[in-house]
């Protein structure tokens, strides 16, 4: 769209350069004054704090992908261990201990991926809030209800992808004061 808009314009240009012009150019080109530059500069100013907030959410993306990670290769452990090992799980207490465990694994996985997934929000939110600041500015729309429900969101995901977060801490800390014997 943007490349036929633009060899649209060329060839109007061309046209008016060699007399067959139907445009007037004045009507055509804003001129630029010194309030729209101000105002983009604003923006940018505006814009650069959910930036830094969405580098935090970037980074917390990558603790939760690297816990979601461990946890996956621990379930493969287990199951490289269960399948290695099979003729020593016919008691009932190490078949107990193999479930419970892969059952805890599961619910870490579980909670991790509902960090992640509040968290991308979180990031989405936050980039919606900063096209819609740009967007605002650029066709003179005044929604400033729309951002700030937009960025209350995205805090309120925040706050979920970190309660999330403390969720799977308490369930690893917890795992280990009550761990009582060897299970991969």
């Amino acid at each position: 769209g943007i490349i036929l808009f633009f060899v649209y314009m060329l060839v109007k240009f061309f046209r008016c350069k060699f007399g067959k012009c139907d445009i007037k150019w004045e009507k055509m080109i804003n001129v630029i004054d010194t309030n729209s530059i101000n105002t983009v500069s604003q923006l940018i100013q505006l814009s650069v704090a959910p930036v830094f907030l969405l580098a935090g959410v970037a980074g917390l993306l990558n603790v939760f992908t690297g816990r979601l990670s461990r946890i996956i290769d621990k379930v493969d452990k287990l199951d490289k261990h269960e399948d290695e090992n099979q003729n020593l799980f016919k008691d009932e207490k190490t078949i107990l201990k193999m479930t419970q465990r892969r059952k805890f694994l599961t619910m870490r996985m579980r909670n991790t991926n509902l960090a992640i997934l509040f968290a991308t929000s979180t990031g989405l939110l936050i980039s919606l809030v900063i096209v819609t600041m740009f967007l605002s500015a650029i066709f003179e729309f005044k929604d400033s209800i729309f951002i700030a429900t937009l960025f209350i969101f995205a805090m309120i995901s925040l706050i979920i992808s970190l309660l999330l977060f403390l969720r799977e801490i308490f369930y690893t800390t917890s795992f280990i004061r009550t761990k009582q014997s060897y299970v991969p």
